[in-house]
């Protein structure tokens, strides 16, 4: 049985929201999907002065824990 599907889109609100209720991550992160086979996971990106701000490793953590957790719940839509 196929896992429902979603956009890239829709698969980095739904992180961004997972991350305001967990965690207090500094602005400026980017967040993209990479497919990776037939799955996929969650690239971030960020400046310099971004990833010099406290909590960064902890949020870019915890967008690959929510990665992982969603792409067993869903496929990306190609």
């Amino acid at each position: 049985m196929s896992k429902p599907t979603k956009t890239e889109a829709e698969l980095v609100a739904m992180a961004r929201a997972e991350l305001q209720v967990h965690a207090d991550c500094p602005d400026g992160i980017a967040i993209a999907v990479l497919p990776d086979g037939d799955s996929w996971e969650f690239r971030t990106e960020a400046d310099a002065p971004t990833k010099a701000k406290p909590g960064y490793p902890e949020c870019v953590a915890m967008i690959v824990q929510i990665g992982d957790h969603l792409s067993k719940q869903y496929d990306v839509k190609g």
